[in-house]
């Protein structure tokens, strides 16, 4: 079966589907990130989230797109998010081992828990098509023409919808920004 058919079937919900597709593409997909990133396990768990979220988001997958160029797109998206954090945190390795530490280790550990799950109700405060437009942006790293595509809507849509949640999550949050963030 051709992948818009398999496609289909795993909009439809599917798993005999969706293991074709996860058999068809996995190792291909780890080969592609891998050499990007240059680390197989990694490469490994970027491609296993893309294919859980492939999953989860079933019911949102372009039907209409070329599947193979969506999964080696969010295959990309991924594999870059994942080299830019990880030069971030080695960029602020050198800083993080000089400097003394403000707030107590444990102090800090709850103040990060305190925030994060600010940060998640906020997200799952928002109206559902604001948060799934918000997560597609911010956690899958699609940019808003792609967001637009994937769902069938226009990016003037998405742009509004991602202007609405950062207001929103501003307003929510405004008690974690810095001063000069807060209006």
């Amino acid at each position: 079966m051709d992948d818009r058919g398999l496609v289909e079937r795993v909009r439809a919900g599917d798993s005999a589907a969706f293991d074709a597709i996860f058999r068809q593409y996995y190792a291909q997909l780890v080969g592609y990130v891998q050499s990007l990133i240059r680390d197989q396990g990694a490469a490994e768990e970027i491609v296993q989230d893309i294919m859980l979220e492939l999953w989860r988001r079933r019911a949102a997958l372009p039907a209409d797109t070329a599947f193979k160029a969506y999964l080696y797109q969010s295959a990309r998206n991924r594999a870059f998010n994942h080299s830019r954090h990880a030069r971030v945190v080695r960029e602020s390795e050198p800083l993080l081992l000089h400097e003394a530490p403000s707030v107590p280790a444990a102090d800090a550990d709850a103040a990060g828990d305190e925030l994060a799950e600010a940060i998640r109700g906020a997200v799952a405060g928002l109206p559902p098509r604001c948060r799934e437009i918000f997560e597609l942006s911010r956690v899958d790293g699609l940019r808003y023409s792609e967001i637009a595509s994937t769902l069938g809507i226009s990016i003037k849509t998405v742009e509004t919808q991602m202007g609405k949640a950062l207001s929103v999550l501003r307003s929510r949050l405004a008690l974690w920004l810095p001063e000069a963030e807060r209006s």
